[in-house]
């Protein structure tokens, strides 16, 4: 997952999106919509004389890259399929998405989806489900049985899969090795508890350079209030055993288990540099570059960033570590967040578009994107061998253990059409509790009500 900026033009997107739900489900009953409009025959992969064109909607964080870099190298396989990624904003791709999803002239035949977000386009059937309505058009080597469960749960609603992962990632733990030493601290593991980094922090609040004054903190993370606030929370209550609802769909995180780990966010606030209250993404990250935090919690994919490349990061790979995040009494926590690929039922060619996404996922397609493009593979077999890059390699067994985990204790954020609006209340709620405007109990009990009150709508 890139980072989403929530804003109040986000809220405006998110209320054009809900309409366009409205729209969406009328337009499903009164049979009018996609499945008229699909191609029987698929649409075809084009020839010399004729090519196929398709268009992808694409956040605007990989989507240039995307154009740049990997459809020249798709076009050395399939030539004759002319590939468009357009460049959307994190905060209107799904509202766009719902509304192209019924239009009888859809200007696109593909989507990318942010993790949360399968449900609500499947639910109103404008979706391809790929292993049933694209299975005349799947190549005999795709492998399905070669993802991590984890990763390709994303895009699968109700027994179905409607997409396949593209771009993998995965909330982790990066550690400054220098900055443990200094303070005579064990390098962490996978074992280490969230009361044991607790215990550790004051000793990572530092001063590094001997002048008397502290120039380095234990910890960056996400507390401005946004979709990245939640997970945080949500990993350490998952790590114990707790769930954000029970098998009914009813919140179950009002606990004193949900309120323990919720409290464990606001108190690594304690441990962070001044100011630190209004990090959102890119803060901590580049706390962490300058050696000013001795660890962050962030997206896996940032560790490039903040390990190798030497415009934006004063560390080098051997200096950082990255793992799983800290456990509780289930294990190590993490978060899910994975961006699939998915193909629109009203797309005229819907053959080619799946060709697009099944090279883009295939065993081949995943070694080629994560070499060039630095994007984390989903499937068991990229994991299991030796990147072509060095620096890959602990990522690659982080990054599994990480899918491991999240399937293990369903790490991840809401599954359910209304997840858009229950992280809206959920980021609400838990950044009033870190930013002390209430107590952690007080909030979980109004972000439960909530929620209670929106489902029953």
């Amino acid at each position: 997952m890139n980072k989403p900026v929530h804003t109040r033009h986000g809220r405006l997107i998110a209320v054009a999106a809900a309409a366009a739900l409205s729209l969406l489900i009328l337009t499903a009953c009164d049979g009018s919509g996609a499945k008229e409009t699909s191609a029987a025959d698929g649409g075809g992969v084009g020839t010399a004389a004729a090519h196929v064109k398709i268009t992808m909607m694409a956040n605007d964080a990989f989507a240039q890259q995307w154009q740049d870099k990997l459809v020249p190298e798709f076009n050395k396989e399939f030539p004759y399929i002319d590939v468009i990624i357009d460049s959307v904003p994190y905060t209107e791709l799904l509202a766009k998405g719902m509304l192209n999803g019924t239009d009888p002239d859809p200007q696109y035949d593909l989507i990318t989806l942010d993790d949360p977000w399968t449900p609500q386009l499947a639910k109103v059937g404008v979706l391809y489900e790929l292993k049933k309505d694209a299975t005349p058009w799947t190549d005999k080597s795709f492998d399905w049985s070669d993802f991590n469960a984890a990763p390709l749960a994303s895009s699968e609603w109700d027994g179905k899969q409607y997409g396949v992962p593209l771009r993998s990632n995965m909330l982790m733990m990066f550690y400054n090795r220098s900055l443990y030493q200094k303070v005579g601290l064990a390098e962490p593991t996978p074992e280490l508890t969230w009361s044991q980094y607790l215990k550790q922090a004051p000793s990572l609040v530092q001063d590094t350079d001997g002048d008397g004054k502290t120039d380095s903190w234990a910890v960056g993370l996400t507390w401005m209030r946004g979709a990245l606030s939640p997970p945080v929370w949500q990993a350490v209550l998952n790590s114990n055993g707790g769930a954000l609802f029970d098998k009914d769909l009813k919140p179950s995180f009002d606990t004193k288990q949900g309120v323990a780990a919720l409290q464990t966010q606001v108190d690594l606030l304690k441990y962070a540099p001044p100011g630190a209250a209004n990090y959102n993404y890119t803060e901590p990250l580049d706390a962490f570059r300058q050696g000013k935090v001795a660890s962050i919690f962030t997206w896996g994919s940032a560790y490039k960033s903040a390990a190798v490349d030497p415009k934006v990061t004063r560390l080098t790979p051997e200096e950082v570590g990255i793992q799983t995040m800290p456990a509780g009494s289930d294990g190590p926590s993490t978060h899910r967040g994975i961006w699939s690929g998915s193909v629109f039922k009203n797309s005229k060619h819907p053959q080619a578009a799946w060709t697009l996404l099944q090279w883009m996922s295939s065993k081949k397609g995943e070694v080629w994107t994560t070499s060039t493009l630095g994007s984390f593979p989903a499937r068991k077999s990229t994991l299991a061998t030796a990147p072509t890059q060095a620096w890959l390699a602990p990522v690659f067994k982080a990054l599994q253990s990480a899918y491991d985990v999240a399937d293990k204790g369903q790490m991840w954020r809401p599954r359910t059409p209304e997840s858009n609006a229950i992280q809206e209340i959920l980021a609400d709620q838990t950044s009033a509790a870190v930013q002390g405007q209430t107590s952690a109990a007080d909030a979980l009990k109004k972000a439960s009500q909530q929620i209670t009150d929106l489902l029953k709508k």
